[in-house]
């Protein structure tokens, strides 16, 4: 394994030990704002992980705002009892970016437990899917998620299902371009370099229902 893939991969594991703490010490409850539990995270990550940069703006929707993918910026919403919420944070651990997302349920909707399921599923079939081609394109690859998500009954709910990860920044050493995010704009093989420079993604899953009441996203490595 080479250095650079061995430091993500680290990072990755931090990344999941933070989403662990939160989870097992029910920081994520009713009757507070996005706003605030995104602050509760914040200071948790600083405290317990030393984590105090992100590479991006750190994410958590519930509710309605479930729908809405990341370039999206919706009002702050008050999380409620029987709610859906997703959280979507991206640290830096020694100058590697991490990026994690993954999708709570307070209650017992079936309705929202079943997207959180079905989500979860598509990431990992995703995954499989990637892993037992001996070449990928981005096109491919989004377009399983795309149809993964009609099959079960849902939209998928960005028009990109990841995006490259690296050293801090990597929008510095990669160029902004279609190649670099899975979506269907990218012909290139995702497991090929371009520009010379080897490429490592993020794969990232948001469904929404039929309704585009609510929606539910998990993300993480590929690996």
């Amino acid at each position: 394994m080479n250095r650079k893939l061995e430091k993500l991969k680290e990072t990755h594991v931090k990344a999941n030990e933070l989403f662990d703490i939160i989870e097992k010490e029910n920081v994520i409850r009713p009757n507070i704002s996005e706003r605030q539990l995104s602050s509760e995270i914040y200071e948790i990550a600083k405290d317990r992980l030393g984590i105090t940069k992100y590479w991006h703006k750190k994410i958590v929707r519930t509710g309605i705002n479930t729908i809405f993918p990341y370039d999206e910026n919706p009002n702050t919403l008050i999380i409620n009892e029987d709610d859906i919420l997703w959280i979507d944070f991206g640290p830096i651990f020694e100058n590697y970016e991490a990026d994690f997302g993954r999708t709570y349920i307070l209650g017992s909707n079936l309705e929202k437990l079943n997207i959180k399921s079905t989500v979860e599923k598509a990431w990992y079939a995703a995954r499989d899917f990637y892993l037992s081609k001996p070449s990928i394109t981005g096109l491919e690859l989004f377009n399983f998620l795309e149809e993964f998500a009609l099959n079960n009954g849902y939209i998928f709910g960005n028009n990109i299902a990841g995006h490259l990860i690296d050293e801090f920044s990597h929008y510095k050493i990669h160029k902004s371009s279609p190649q670099n995010y899975i979506c269907k704009e990218n012909l290139t093989d995702l497991k090929s370099s371009f520009d010379n420079l080897p490429r490592y993604w993020i794969l990232e899953v948001h469904f929404i229902n039929q309704k585009k009441e609510f929606g539910s996203f998990f993300e993480q490595l590929l690996i």
